[in-house]
């Protein structure tokens, strides 16, 4: 222990938004129950890079005693792959400020359901499904079975949690009304940091669906050109066919 620069996070201050998770190079903050908080001194290097991007001016800079940085830790948490029943222990939240965007994992979920009969049971094992509200960073996106889902696919097709998103983690948009070039940005983004397992697209028949499919496969050209992908374009009637 010695006496050191290293932040300190106002709870009471702190809403939290994320926005000094991303911040920190070092992964040296995590949100845990809504809160900011320093997962390691020994992962904090005390130069507050954070500080100008928390809105609430919840972080400061204090000289306290602490356990030294340590440089080779860091390197070993940002490039060690956590397990998947670390990731399932994770209750990150991430909101941008909107308490509806809240970032959450389902933990009381099963991670697969197999065949789910009943309509009633949700097989959903995450929050947001959004899209643009999930960042890349996302617990549950780390080498998941991907599911990039135009949203009007769930109200077609009736044995849609039992048939399509039990086990999956799941991203929603429509290439309809959104923009398809910040779309396959963001993608890029997700697939080059989550690592996935798989990818599957599912986009209705009607022409202008197939700008989710030609983002998220440009996406996948550019960040995992190895990764196979797999499009089913499902009928407004519920019929599907797969394309790749």
């Amino acid at each position: 222990m010695a006496v050191r620069k290293i932040v300190l996070i106002d709870e009471e201050k702190c809403d939290g938004c994320g926005l000094c998770v991303e911040a920190c190079a070092e992964g040296a903050i995590q949100v845990i129950a809504g809160k900011a908080r320093l997962v390691s001194e020994t992962y904090c290097d005390g130069l507050g890079a954070c500080i100008g991007d928390c809105p609430q001016r919840a972080i400061t800079v204090v000289e306290r005693e602490a356990a030294p940085f340590n440089e080779k830790a860091v390197k070993q948490r940002l490039h060690s792959p956590q397990k998947p029943q670390e990731r399932a222990a994770e209750d990150v939240v991430i909101n941008r400020g909107c308490p509806g965007a809240a970032l959450r994992t389902l933990r009381d979920q099963p991670a697969a359901y197999g065949n789910v009969s009943l309509p009633q049971v949700s097989a959903l094992g995450h929050w947001p499904v959004q899209l643009m509200l999930i960042p890349p960073t996302a617990p549950f996106l780390r080498g998941a079975d991907i599911l990039v889902c135009a949203d009007c696919v769930p109200f077609v097709v009736p044995d849609f949690h039992s048939k399509y998103l039990a086990g999956k983690a799941v991203l929603v948009g429509c290439p309809k009304l959104d923009n398809l070039s910040l779309y396959r940005d963001k993608l890029k983004d997700i697939f080059r940091t989550a690592d996935p397992r798989s990818i599957t697209v599912l986009k209705m028949e009607v022409p202008c669906c197939t700008g989710i499919a030609l983002a998220a496969i440009e996406a996948r050209d550019f960040a995992l050109p190895h990764l196979p992908i797999t499009v089913e374009t499902i009928g407004i009637r519920s019929s599907s066919k797969c394309e790749e």
